[in-house]
């Protein structure tokens, strides 16, 4: 009797088992982001498009190495395509290193014939683009490369594949003819009053030399030369 009434008071006076903690659960990896975590077809699109954009982007880079590089017998077989890729959009050359910079401010400029919606037919005055694309890069934080190059990439296109007499003396003469052609519409177009129809355009070049500094003995003619020409019909 003795023992049976000491061992429930003896299990009464142990304090309670602390419950064992629970083990964590691993957490979940989330989902893989990126392509990955695309559905397949939009996996196989995304796929698709990153290696056009890469076939695209080597192609564009062997063509231009091989407009720049030395001739050889893949860039005289591959000639015409080379030079239908590259021009005028993409041509190369070394004027950015050339050791004597350009001397001369040359200012593209341009007037229109304008037929109105009463008929009658009005010459504009010349409006210099080369002005308008220097206003917009002095305002401007992050100038566009077309704010900057490409009115003076195609005027010196033009003048490099015509002769003093304003004549092609190549295949790409007419290629730079209808690319500033373009350029100058365009800047037009943006202006013109509703209801005004473009008839004919003209552009000229306005060269004038940069004046020595005052330190010189140099004499500089500084007086501004013009290089019009012909009218062209839109």
């Amino acid at each position: 009797m003795e023992s049976n009434q000491r061992e429930p008071a003896e299990t009464a006076a142990r304090p309670p088992r602390a419950p064992e903690p629970e083990a964590p659960s691993a957490p979940r990896s989330p989902r893989a982001p990126g392509i990955a975590g695309l559905s397949a077809p939009y996996r196989v699109a995304a796929a698709l498009a990153l290696g056009g954009a890469a076939v695209a982007a080597c192609g564009h880079l062997a063509f231009v190495f091989l407009h720049v590089a030395p001739t050889n017998t893949v860039s005289k077989r591959y000639a015409r395509a080379v030079d239908d890729w590259i021009y005028p959009e993409f041509e190369q050359n070394w004027k950015l290193f050339a050791p004597n910079p350009l001397q001369q401010n040359i200012a593209v400029e341009v007037r229109a014939q304008v037929r109105g919606a009463d008929g009658v037919l009005v010459t504009g005055d010349w409006r210099d683009l080369s002005a308008e694309d220097g206003a917009a890069i002095r305002h401007s934080l992050l100038p566009s490369h077309t704010e900057q190059n490409e009115l003076r990439r195609a005027w010196d296109f033009f003048t490099g594949s015509h002769d003093e007499d304003n004549e092609p003396n190549g295949e790409r003469g007419a290629l730079s003819e209808e690319y500033l052609r373009r350029i100058a519409l365009e800047r037009l177009a943006a202006r013109k009053r509703p209801g005004d129809v473009i008839v004919r355009i003209q552009l000229r070049s306005a060269t004038t030399a940069v004046a020595a500094p005052k330190w010189s003995d140099e004499k500089t003619d500084t007086q501004t030369y013009y290089r019009e020409l012909a009218w062209w019909t839109v």
